[in-house]
C-alpha cells in the first residue's frame, strides 16, 4: 500500500476517535459542574482541558477555564487543529485524499458528516444546539466506526484505519485517567465522598462504561475497579488492553518493505498488550499509576510515531 494513502486512512479514524471523545468530554463536564455542591465548579471545565492535552494551547488565548470558553475552544475553535470541527474536517480532507481506498458507503459517512457541521457552524449555538451537537457527533462518528467495519476488505487499508481507531482510543483513555488520579487529586477531606464519587462516576459516563461496571463490579464505584477496568479488562471495548490486543492484532498483517520499522512497532505494541494482558492492578498502583500511565502514554506516542514512519509498510 502507499505510503500516502495508509496515512490518510490511519488519520481519518484518528481524528473521527478524537471527534468523539471530546464531545463525550464536554457533555461530562457540563453534567459534573451542575452536580457540584462547592464554588469550584469551573475546575471540571479545566479538567476537560488537561483530559483533551490541550491545556497550553488554550491558556494561550484565553485566561480562564469556563463552559463558554471551553466549549467554543474545545468544540468550534478553528484555531485549534483537535476541535471538533477541525477534526471532522481533517477526517473528510484525509477520506478525499484516499477516496478510491474507500467504500461507497464509508465516503458517504464522512462526506455527509462534514455537509451536516457546516449547518451546525451556520446556526446560533445556545445550550440546546450544544447539546444537539455533541449527540450528533457521538452518533455520526459511531457511524463511520461501524460502516467502515462492516465494508471494508481485510486488507491493509482497514488494518491502517482500525490501527489509527485504537490507538488514539488508548490514549485518550490514558489521558483521562491520568487527569482524574494525578491532575485533579482531590483534597484529604473530599477522598470518598459526594464530589470523589461523582468524579470517578463521570469517568464512566465520559467512555460509556457504567453499565460494564455493573455488570463486572457489583456495587459502589471504586477508584481500584474503575482503573482496573479502563486498563486490564478486556471484555470492555474502551480499555487499554482492549485497545493494545486490536493494536497487535492489525499490525501483525501488515508487510512491510522496511522489516526493522516494522519489527520495532510490532515490538512496542506487543509488548505494551502483554504489560495490559498480564498485569495486576495493585502491582500497578504499588508502582504509581500516575507513572505507569505517564510512560504508557509515551509509548502511544512513539507507536504513532513509528507507524507514521513507514512508508511502505
Amino acid at each position: 500500500m502507499l505510503a500516502r494513502t495508509a496515512s490518510s486512512l490511519f488519520w481519518l479514524a484518528r481524528y473521527m476517535e478524537r471527534a468523539d471523545y471530546l464531545a463525550r468530554l464536554l457533555q461530562v463536564a457540563g453534567h459534573m459542574s451542575a452536580v457540584r455542591f462547592d464554588a469550584d465548579n469551573n475546575s471540571e471545565w479545566e479538567s476537560a482541558i488537561v483530559a483533551s492535552g490541550s491545556q497550553q494551547a488554550f491558556f494561550e488565548k484565553h485566561a480562564s477555564a469556563n463552559p463558554e470558553t471551553v466549549v467554543s475552544f474545545l468544540a468550534f475553535d478553528r484555531d485549534n487543529p483537535s476541535s471538533i470541527c477541525n477534526c471532522i474536517e481533517t477526517s473528510r480532507r484525509n477520506a478525499r485524499a484516499v477516496r478510491t481506498a474507500l467504500t461507497t458507503d464509508m465516503w458517504e459517512a464522512v462526506n455527509t458528516s462534514w455537509m451536516e457541521l457546516r449547518d451546525f457552524e451556520a446556526g446560533e449555538m445556545t445550550e440546546d444546539r450544544i447539546t444537539e451537537f455533541l449527540d450528533w457527533v457521538k452518533a455520526r462518528t459511531s457511524l463511520v466506526h461501524g460502516v467502515y467495519a462492516n465494508t471494508m476488505l481485510r486488507r491493509d487499508g482497514f488494518h491502517f484505519t482500525r490501527l489509527g481507531q485504537f490507538l488514539e482510543r488508548a490514549d485518550n483513555t490514558a489521558r483521562l485517567l491520568d487527569v482524574k488520579y494525578h491532575v485533579r487529586l482531590p483534597t484529604v477531606q473530599d477522598v470518598g465522598g459526594v464530589v470523589d464519587y461523582y468524579q470517578w462516576l463521570a469517568i464512566l459516563r465520559v467512555l460509556g462504561a457504567r453499565r460494564a461496571y455493573r455488570v463486572l463490579f457489583k456495587g459502589q464505584v471504586e477508584p481500584v475497579h474503575v482503573a482496573e477496568l479502563l486498563l486490564l479488562r478486556l471484555e470492555f471495548p474502551r480499555s487499554l488492553a482492549f485497545c493494545f490486543e486490536q493494536i497487535c492484532l492489525n499490525l501483525d498483517p501488515i508487510s512491510s518493505q522496511d522489516s526493522e520499522l516494522s519489527a520495532e512497532c510490532k515490538r512496542i505494541a506487543h509488548k505494551q498488550f502483554a504489560e495490559l494482558r498480564y498485569g495486576r492492578i495493585e502491582d500497578i498502583i504499588e508502582r504509581g499509576l500516575h507513572e505507569y500511565l505517564s510512560e504508557l502514554i509515551e509509548r502511544c506516542a512513539l507507536l504513532g510515531e513509528q507507524i507514521a514512519r513507514g512508508h511502505n509498510f
